[in-house]
């Protein structure tokens, strides 16, 4: 339980000194109600003993005084504590984003995206939603609690170890019931995620369902999914259930022994009458604050799970260790005996084996070959989305290791064939190149990507919000506005993904000249299969399986048996060109 209990402060992170502040001004809440005590003492004391007469004026100021010191520390500790659970939430939220950018892209394919969004969301809204008050409520319930079990101590040492070893009794029992729900809790989260993941697998494949008819199966495979969460969710209240009970029996029990030991005392004249009545109502309300500690100390595990899947993230290495913020001489890209494989081992099997090239500065470099034979991994090693298992990478003469990530995308605009544009207006996804950019400059990068006119012709322009991955827009529109931005980014290197593979033939010229605004003098190499876009490259790379196979212009290329000519061979039957 203190394990816990000292995770979540170390979770707090800036916000501990919030959660310490809603702690301590719970405390003085509790102070403040315990204050009632001193006015029922000196009611029963004149009431019984035939002394004086009660002064109505200091009850009633004694009263007012505990009442609005116990509203004002209410409200004040309910502050903090709801600040230090939001916002100690949101920095950890930021910070996985922060560190997902640095990460390599593997990790992304064993951490499935429901996985992910099951710990930014779920995961993390359990400890938003918990933790804060979880901490509060357990810790000021015993300090609480002891401090009224010290204060009866000093007024009756008898009573006073009757109490203390009631609370010694709870928190044993409290402690075993933590380790109860020990197995339990990250069972609970790890069905959830996979329930989030089967639920957002489910409505990402939504149109192939319906294509095959497979509704009903699909249903099923949530369904699934759904009972096994709900069962860990009962498993998880069925093993501290037991122990919820063993909790309320301690402390009648020892309720039940305050009072009769009291009236024993009075009965043998060991204790006086308004003594003995305040310790009869202090029996009633000594193991208040306990309870309620004791009762919110059942979601401890469950937080404790919670915490350790957000913290996974900080396992995994990253890859901007040691880079420094550099600027590229030029735009040249040296790939030297380089070989990669997805699981980093030099025994797996290899995407790339052993490949170098030299693209120079302001040319253009095409890569061609068939699906599968390393194209897309070659252009993200570039980007390191993944370190190279073997050889080395470098621009501009340095190699990408030695940049920073983020100074190492300042000099590379990529453009996939699959784009994707953020639920946001049009103007801020092209500012995406450039957050700091003005109107003018997106309008400017617009028009020469082509896209100014269909922009112009939507609703509200450039403010229009388009829908989650562009939804609301045809393919070829898509990809202009990814040009654009890639138009305002101004990098010296562009990586075409065969950014023109899924466009229609209406599109397609206007998408030429769109890159060709976005080429200008810049290092490019691109990814593709139509003849018209690589004819005019100043070298073109043929690879298959990870290795290179061919390499030289087109005209070069087109006069040698081999894979290129194989593949001209294709598009001109294909297409009714003619080998030029």
């Amino acid at each position: 339980m203190f394990g816990v209990i000292r995770k979540i402060f170390d979770f707090a992170g800036s916000k501990q000194k919030v959660l310490t502040k809603a702690i301590i001004i719970a405390f003085i809440g509790a102070v403040f109600a315990a204050v009632q005590f001193g006015a029922l003492l000196y009611v029963a004391k004149i009431v019984l003993t035939g002394k004086g007469s009660v002064n109505l004026g200091i009850v009633l100021g004694i009263m007012v005084v505990s009442v609005i010191g116990r509203m004002i520390c209410f409200y004040f500790s309910a502050n903090a504590e709801t600040e230090a659970g939001y916002f100690m939430v949101a920095e950890k939220r930021v910070h996985i984003g922060d560190r997902l950018r640095y990460i390599p892209m593997g990790y992304f394919n064993e951490n499935s995206l429901g996985n992910i969004t099951a710990v930014v969301t779920t995961t993390l809204g359990d400890v938003e939603n918990n933790a804060a008050r979880c901490l509060v409520v357990i810790i000021g319930g015993f300090l609480n609690t002891f401090a009224l079990t010290l204060g009866v101590l000093v007024v009756d040492y008898r009573i006073g170890l009757i109490a203390l070893t009631g609370v010694i009794v709870y928190l044993i029992v409290t402690e075993l019931s933590t380790r109860a729900s020990a197995q339990t809790g990250p069972a609970r989260q790890k069905a959830q995620a996979k329930l989030v993941e089967a639920v957002l697998e489910y409505i990402q494949g939504m149109s192939v369902v319906k294509s095959y008819g497979l509704e009903k199966d699909n249903d099923q495979a949530v369904l699934k999914n759904v009972r096994k969460s709900c069962d860990q969710a009962l498993k998880l209240e069925h093993s501290v259930a037991p122990w919820m009970a063993v909790r309320q029996l301690a402390v009648r029990l020892f309720a039940v022994l305050i009072l009769i030991a009291s009236l024993v005392l009075y009965r043998d004249g060991a204790m006086t009458l308004p003594m003995c009545i305040l310790m009869l109502v202090v029996s009633f309300m000594i193991y208040q604050e306990l309870e309620s500690a004791g009762n919110m100390s059942d979601n401890l595990q469950m937080l404790g799970a919670s915490m350790d899947k957000a913290n996974e993230i900080d396992k995994t290495p990253v890859m901007d260790i040691d880079g420094n913020d550099l600027a590229a001489k030029n735009g040249e890209v040296v790939f030297d005996d380089v070989s990669f494989s997805y699981s980093g081992e030099e025994t797996a099997r290899k995407i790339l084996d052993h490949v170098s090239f030299t693209i120079p500065a302001k040319t253009t470099t095409a890569v061609v070959g068939p699906s599968g034979g390393g194209k897309t991994t070659m252009c993200s090693l570039i980007a390191r989305f993944w370190d190279v298992t073997g050889g080395s990478i470098s621009i501009g003469g340095t190699d990408v290791k030695e940049y920073k990530l983020d100074s190492l995308m300042k000099n590379i605009s990529m453009v996939f064939q699959n784009v994707y544009l953020f639920q946001d207006t049009i103007e801020n996804n092209i500012k995406f190149g450039k957050p700091d950019a003005t109107h003018e400059e997106v309008v400017k990068a617009a028009k020469a990507a082509c896209c100014h006119e269909f922009i112009e012709a939507l609703p509200d322009g450039y403010q229009t919000v388009v829908g989650e991955g562009g939804g609301t827009l045809s393919g070829g529109e898509k990809q202009r506005i990814s040009i654009a931005r890639a138009i305002l980014k101004d990098a010296p290197i562009i990586i075409l993904d065969e950014a023109t593979a899924s466009v229609d033939p209406e599109n397609e010229d206007l998408l030429q000249e769109a890159i060709r605004a976005l080429t200008h003098d810049k290092t490019i190499i691109m990814i593709a299969h139509r003849l018209k876009t690589v004819r005019g490259a100043d070298q073109i790379l043929v690879l298959n399986n990870g290795q290179i196979v061919q390499r030289g212009t087109h005209q070069q290329l087109a006069s040698q048996e081999g894979l290129y000519k194989e593949f001209l061979h294709a598009r001109e039957k294909a297409a009714g060109w003619k080998l030029a």
